[in-house]
């Protein structure tokens, strides 16, 4: 599976996680800057829920015109002398990018920060066939250096890891000696990177929008290096999920505004460059070679279906900065890169249940993704769908859920099952029971037992206090 991360099972990657009391403390202080920084950009337009609902208006405009907007897109980009590859499968985008690089003769690729990358697993492709890639945003550099080690976060890959971590992984791989400054790491790596950069063949892009009108895509960061990445190698490729584009440049700056709002809090990131196929007679730098990969990776099988509004997504993050589950668990928990969510949602879509079937049920349902989502998915809406298709169409509840389910079923619909239930659980629980909670219980129990309390039920019934009630009345 492309795009999975780690070995280990849903409960080992959730038990890792809430034990890991660094990355919990820096994910907590992430979302409660990044929160604070995006509330203030986004009051200060003063209409912001007029923005949310014209981009939702926009991205639900191009997926259900998903059709045109491709055609058009790719005539446009062939016009100015590129290439266009549709990639039905993760492996059919590989397959072709090696190809260019084959034909190149390409011994090193360029890469900057891509989530469609990671997802179809590039870099393991091109290093398999004997290609060099350097990530050059950096937190994904960081992880790279640090043996590969996959992104916790869409917008802040690297959130798991301190400024510490940082330095003692460049002073181990990359002969280090300066301090944990963040200026001196910083400086340390654009000196590495400055001369991938200039022995490059290929540099290789995602795409945050490409605009059907031109041809033209669109990248939103805060570095620089993506400029680099498409200015200095001869040969560019620019990959991007099949839904990431727009009709017109105007409907690209409604999205990046509420892009760079959600996601990092900022009215504008320090770089938007608009990138239109390869050098013209005039231009000064840009490649020499364009190919646009457009993938499709399971996307096409969600058009049209109950779960459609997911590939609204911008990849901003804003709904993993506040959910719950993730602050307390990490990235990485979700063994997906996508994680918090969107991830919950999309992971399971693109990577089927049998993968992913525990992710709708890492969320409370508070909502709080939904009420942050600039393109208004409503994401925990979509979880308890996902919970829906689970249990009635995929048959992929625990047999632990089934029996239990089927017991009380059979319980509640029986008036003299019930009243038998209620009058004997007091003493099945009492051995579990300490004061009115119980703090250790068993079988399905057991498992929310471990972190909180359940309520032991009452030694009196409802139905004994309101007889006794009624009596009581009657005799006075």
């Amino acid at each position: 599976m492309a795009m999975k991360i780690g070995t280990d099972n849903f409960k080992e990657r959730v038990d890792n996680g809430i034990n890991d009391t660094f990355m919990r403390g820096a994910v907590a202080g992430a979302q409660n800057s990044m929160g604070v920084r995006r509330q203030n950009a986004t009051e200060e337009l003063g209409n912001w829920e007029e923005w949310r609902s014209h981009g939702e208006e926009i991205r639900q405009h191009v997926l259900e015109n998903l059709d045109y907007y491709l055609e058009q897109l790719s005539e446009n980009v062939a016009k100015r002398g590129g290439h266009v590859f549709f990639a039905k499968t993760a492996e059919q985008a590989n397959e072709y990018i090696k190809g260019v690089v084959a034909k190149k003769n390409a011994k090193k690729v360029v890469k900057a920060k891509s989530m469609v990358t990671e997802e179809i697993s590039l870099n393991a492709a091109l290093e398999e066939a004997g290609c060099t890639v350097v990530e050059t945003d950096l937190g994904e550099y960081i992880l790279q250096v640090d043996d590969h080690d996959p992104p916790s976060h869409i917008v802040v890959p690297a959130l798991h890891k301190n400024k510490e971590q940082i330095r003692d992984v460049f002073t181990k791989k990359l002969g280090y000696q300066k301090t944990e400054k963040p200026e001196e790491l910083a400086w340390h790596a654009r000196e590495m990177l400055r001369q991938e950069y200039l022995t490059a063949d290929i540099g290789i892009t995602g795409c945050n929008f490409a605009v059907a009108e031109t041809g033209s895509f669109s990248l939103v960061t805060n570095e620089g290096n993506a400029d680099l990445v498409t200015s200095l190698p001869k040969t560019q490729i620019t990959v991007m999920g099949m839904e990431r584009l727009v009709p017109t440049f105007e409907e690209m700056e409604v999205l990046v505004s509420l892009l760079t709002r959600s996601a990092v809090g900022q009215k504008l990131t320090s770089y938007i460059t608009v990138l239109t196929g390869p050098r013209e007679e005039h231009d000064v730098d840009g490649p020499e070679e364009f190919h646009l990969v457009i993938v499709d990776n399971g996307r096409s099988k969600i058009l049209g279906g109950e779960f459609q509004s997911v590939l609204q997504c911008i990849r901003c993050a804003a709904c993993i900065n506040v959910c719950p589950v993730y602050r307390h668990v990490g990235g990485h928990s979700y063994g997906s890169i996508y994680s918090g969510p969107i991830g919950a949602v999309l992971s399971p879509l693109l990577g089927g249940y049998d993968e992913y079937k525990e992710l709708p049920y890492a969320s409370t349902l508070c909502g709080a993704c939904t009420d942050v989502c600039p393109v208004k998915i409503p994401l925990h809406e979509l979880l308890h769908k996902h919970r829906q298709v689970i249990v009635e169409q995929e048959g992929k509840a625990p047999i632990s859920e089934k029996l239990a389910m089927k017991a009380f079923g059979l319980g509640a619909a029986s008036p003299m099952l019930y009243k038998l239930g209620s009058k004997v659980a007091p003493a099945a629980m009492n051995p579990f029971t300490v004061g009115d909670k119980i703090s250790k219980g068993p079988g399905p129990l057991k498992a929310w037992t471990e972190i909180r309390e359940f309520p032991a039920p009452n030694k009196e019934r409802f139905r004994d206090w309101f007889k006794n009630r009624e009596k009581g009345g009657k005799e006075s």
